[in-house]
């Protein structure tokens, strides 16, 4: 690969040479910026050999350099020939502050504007400006103009999604958001995120791994009308009766011309999500742009009652697909049967399937042995998965895409007998999960401002960990939804009824092991608050799945905080006794048995 690697190299240099180029950046995303990309737009594995998630690559005429952030330290030095890369971080500082340091005054620097936002770019343009050095435009991808053997993008057909699922027409979203699109002061909208566009139109796409969309991008208008741009050979033949009235398809290269047709009017675009080059198209076409956050996340994250009622039905049976996965390893481990990661998340998956209504998985399944584990992103399929170990600890975040809803969950298993020690850190893990699943908290109240519960016991022996605690969750969507979140970053987006969101707290001991303990929660009002004097809301887990009670050190915990554990593995019995059966249903007696 390493050579084919340096051939690329080579001819991106050239095609930097015909345009004065001195650098040519290349990130991870694509011009739909999210968090997964289809094969035809995998440029920057391309380029450099690494897969990872989040990335960029500068070439320069006598060097080029890859970055990546802590998740992907040793997994880059792994893929990445470090003879023709030098290795960055992603996140020490941005990648125009490094080119600025490095390239002399005049220099010119290239980018396909399509593959960062407008916060990005300008936030770019203003710095090298200041260097004296140009952010040029490019019309075409260098990657694009030198991938002779690229792959076709995919014809894979979209399908329409029930009224009756959705629990709402896409008539009736249309207009809500149109209206929303009005109090905000503009004339249209851009939708650019994928999963925004097919929940406002009811309809579900299988372009990108794991996450259940269609490529394109909408403009709504306040009234409702929209015209999304898309491979129309995808669409259904009676999609146009299915999304009612007021919606026209186009293909996606007619969207430059629908922009610069907009001139003198004001679009509402998120310069933090949607792509730079269709803002920035805009601005010199004459459209007036207006910044605001996506109109269509923050419906789309308050979820219906009928999108509620079916993310909780599919989350009683993924409980019982995941139970019987660890019902099966331990019977496995206690007759010193031992698999290697990748075994264990293809049999995982196997309970899964049995579902009529499973798709695929939500996401790459974290199935983590041992050490492995500490790396809180880790990928088994990106090395040779390690085998599990007697006498350790076995981590596994895994979810599943079903026609009613979206789960994660994360567990962590004894493998034979676990130390003292790691039973102190489960149990501190546990008992920040506990105060954030059992928080009330008054309306108005952001996830930022609740962190501090789930990292609390942690703080108090000196531990921490580099993640955030909970991300919003999609109804047959993305499993990673926005805009609410739970974290230490700054997020002023305060949680609401309807939200599904996870609660995550973890602790990593490098070259040692990882714990997580994940369950979906979703924001409901609290109701039995007497004299309360501000309306207060609460969470409800909806994960249904026995946590592994050989890892708590009951002395470490509460008697408030055993009746919670006790509490919820009664609830997880009620809810999946009657599925399972034989040495399954024993099984599951004995995970949810009281502490």
């Amino acid at each position: 690969m390493s050579n084919s690697i340096a051939a690329r190299l080579d001819a991106i240099r050239t095609e930097m040479a015909k345009l004065k180029l001195d650098a040519f950046m290349q990130p991870r995303a694509d011009e739909y910026l999210g968090e997964y990309v289809p094969a035809h737009n995998e440029r920057l594995w391309w380029l450099t050999g690494f897969t990872g998630s989040a990335g960029m690559a500068i070439v320069m005429q006598q060097s080029a350099a890859v970055f990546v952030d802590g998740r992907y330290v040793v997994q880059v030095r792994q893929q990445v020939n470090g003879k023709l890369y030098s290795y960055e971080s992603l996140t020490e500082m941005p990648q125009y502050e490094w080119l600025a340091d490095k390239l002399p005054a005049g220099s010119r620097v290239g980018i396909d504007a399509r593959c960062v936002t407008l916060a990005w770019f300008e936030a770019a343009q203003t710095r090298l400006t200041k260097a004296d050095i140009e952010l040029v435009r490019l019309p075409e991808n260098l990657v694009d103009v030198c991938w002779h053997d690229r792959p076709a993008a995919a014809v894979d057909p979209a399908s329409l999604f029930s009224d009756d699922v959705a629990g709402k027409t896409s008539l009736e979203k249309r207009q809500f958001i149109g209206e929303l699109v009005k109090k905000e002061g503009a004339d249209v909208a851009l939708i650019n995120a994928l999963d925004s566009f097919c929940w406002l139109l009811n309809i579900r796409g299988q372009d990108i791994p794991r996450i259940p969309v269609v490529l394109g991008y909408a403009l709504l208008n306040t009234n409702g009308d929209m015209t999304l741009y898309c491979d129309q050979r995808k669409l259904p033949a009676n999609v146009a009766a299915h999304v009612g009235t007021g919606v026209s398809f186009a293909d996606e290269a007619e969207l430059a011309d629908a922009i610069s047709a907009l001139k003198g009017k004001k679009l509402l675009a998120d310069p933090s999500s949607a792509n730079a080059e269709c803002q920035l198209q805009a601005r010199e076409a004459g459209v007036k742009l207006l910044a605001g956050l996506d109109p269509v996340a923050l419906p789309k994250a308050c979820k219906n009652p009928v999108e509620l009622a079916g993310m909780k039905a599919c989350h009683v049976r993924d409980g019982a697909a995941v139970s019987r996965f660890l019902a099966w390893l331990d019977r496995e481990t206690a007759a010193n049967r031992l698999y290697d990661e990748a075994t264990l998340s293809d049999k995982l998956e196997s309970f899964r399937k049995a579902d009529p209504l499973y798709q695929e998985p939500s996401f790459d399944t974290i199935s983590a042995a041992g050490s492995n584990a500490a790396m809180c992103h880790y990928n088994h399929l990106n090395g040779t998965p390690a085998q599990v170990e007697m006498n350790s600890i076995y981590l596994v975040d895994s979810g599943a895409q079903y026609l009613d809803g979206t789960t994660d969950v994360t567990r962590t298993i004894a493998i034979g007998e676990v130390t003292d020690e790691q039973r102190k850190m489960v149990t501190l893990v546990l008992k920040g999960h506990i105060a954030l699943d059992q928080a009330r908290f008054p309306k108005g109240t952001t996830g930022q401002q609740l962190d501090i519960l789930a990292r609390q016991y942690l703080w108090q022996h000196g531990f921490d960990y580099d993640h955030g605690t909970g991300h919003g969750v999609g109804h047959y969507l993305s499993v990673h939804e926005g805009p609410q979140r739970i974290g230490k970053n700054h997020n002023a987006i305060p949680l609401q009824v309807g939200m599904v969101i996870s609660n995550e707290p973890g602790y990593y001991r490098e070259n040692g092991f990882g714990i997580r303990l994940e369950n979906l929660v979703t924001v409901k009002p609290c109701a039995a608050l007497a004299g309360a004097e501000r309306e207060t809301y609460q969470f409800e887990a909806i994960t249904l799945i026995p946590m592994d009670k050989r890892l708590f050190d009951k002395s470490l915990l509460t008697a408030a905080e055993i009746d919670w554990v006790n509490h919820y593995h009664q609830r997880v019995f009620d809810a999946l006794s009657t599925t399972l059966e034989g040495d399954d249903l024993a099984w599951l007696k004995q995970a949810t048995s009281a502490l």
